[in-house]
Parts: C-alpha cells; sequence; structure tokens
C-alpha cells in the first residue's frame, strides 16, 4: 500500500511547515467563530420579529388601510433582507476568512457560494445594504406623505438626509464594482 497519497493531506491543525509565530497568526481566524456564532443568534431574533410582525399583519388584516398593510409588508420585506445580509456575511464572511464549509456536493448550497471570494462578499453586501436602505427609504416616503405638513418624526431635513444617504450607498456600490472589474484580468478576444 502506498503512503504518498496519505502524505499529501496533513492531519486537521498541524499546517506542515508553519514556524509557531505564523502557526499562530493564522491560527487567530478561528477568533471570528465567536462572531459568527453571534450573528447566528442575531439571525434567530430576526425570525423572531418576523413572526412577530406576520401575526400583527394577519390579526390587522381586516381593519387596516391599504397603506397600513404596505407599511408593514415593507418591514417584513426589511427583516427579510436584513436576514438574507446575515446569511451573506456568516456563510461568505466563515468561508472567505475561516474555514471551508465543504459544501461542493451539498444539493442545497447556494449557487453564489460556487465563487465566494472577499470581491464578491464586498459587492452583494453593498449591494444588500442599498435594497434595505431602499425599503427604509420608501417606508419613509410614504410616513411623510401620509403625515402631511406636520411630518411627525420625519422633516424635511430628515427625508433629505436619507435620500442623499442613500445616493451615497449606490454611489459606494458603483465605484466598488468599477475597482472589482478594473482588479480583473484582462481577457483579448480573438487570442488564446
Amino acid at each position: 500500500m502506498s503512503m504518498a497519497a496519505d502524505d499529501s493531506i496533513p492531519p486537521k491543525g498541524l499546517e506542515p511547515g508553519l514556524r509557531p509565530l505564523p502557526q499562530l497568526i493564522f491560527s487567530a481566524r478561528w477568533l471570528q467563530l465567536p462572531l459568527y456564532l453571534g450573528l447566528i443568534v442575531a439571525q434567530c431574533v430576526y425570525v423572531v420579529l418576523f413572526l412577530k410582525e406576520l401575526w400583527h399583519l394577519v390579526l390587522g388584516a381586516m381593519r387596516f388601510s391599504e397603506q397600513e398593510i404596505m407599511l408593514v409588508v415593507l418591514g417584513l420585506i426589511d427583516v427579510v433582507m436584513i436576514s438574507n445580509l446575515l446569511i451573506m456575511v456568516i456563510v461568505g464572511g466563515y468561508e472567505t476568512f475561516v474555514s471551508r464549509l465543504e459544501l461542493e456536493k451539498h444539493p442545497d448550497q447556494p449557487e453564489w457560494l460556487s465563487h465566494v471570494n472577499a470581491s464578491v462578499l464586498k459587492i452583494k453586501l453593498a449591494m444588500a445594504i442599498i435594497g434595505i436602505s431602499s425599503i427604509h427609504l420608501l417606508r419613509t416616503f410614504i410616513y411623510a406623505g401620509s403625515l402631511g405638513k406636520e411630518g411627525g418624526p420625519f422633516t424635511e431635513t430628515g427625508v433629505m438626509w436619507q435620500t442623499i444617504i442613500h445616493g451615497l450607498f449606490v454611489l459606494s456600490a458603483i465605484g466598488i464594482a468599477y475597482v472589482e472589474r478594473l482588479n480583473q484580468p484582462v481577457v483579448m478576444k480573438g487570442h488564446h
């Protein structure tokens, strides 16, 4: 029996050829594990919040106006989008910065995870943040419009700043995507 195949895979935790300091630095990536576990707890809190808001919608469906229903539904969508952001950070961050999940043959592996890296993760997170900001901005416009001139918690200045911040999120995402595109290798057509 040949040992050559067995020699190429080092036992877990024993990376060959690393001196003690590089080994310590490389092992420090596991300090992120409690952070990702904490995000899983946050995900559980968002599930409870979603169910609470859904129950609120079901109970009020007959007495809520169309606008009130729309606002509750926007709140539900907001919770889902933040939840999606959490999953991207948990799964993508763990896979990118801590350890492989080895999901290649799993039938439920997310499509985006097959080509995840720090660049892809940054762009996906930027897009998720823009989506969340869009929901908040839409909700602000609906609330501000329904409150008339009194404005309630939404002043003209507050709405203006929220719009400007949303625009900055969009510009930041475009900037990140542009920089990432500049870093891609140039493929010349017709040459192999």
